[in-house]
């Protein structure tokens, strides 16, 4: 599974933090990230649900 974050389209809703907390994070700034450790959870079904939760449509899972 690829996850990509586009952080010139993210606003830091925080949408996917909420959605999927083992698998995304905001920085310092505010903006989406992968958490390093997130490994399983990476192939959950919230991942997908994150990225169907982003108000901007950040995030594509392939």
């Amino acid at each position: 599974m690829q996850i990509d974050i586009d952080r010139d389209v993210c606003i830091g809703a925080g949408q996917c933090a909420l959605a999927a907390p083992k698998v995304f994070t905001q920085d310092d700034d505010g903006f989406s990230e992968l958490l390093p450790e997130s490994g399983d959870a990476l192939g959950g079904p919230m991942v997908g649900e994150a990225a169907r939760a982003c108000p901007v449509q950040a995030i594509t899972v392939s």
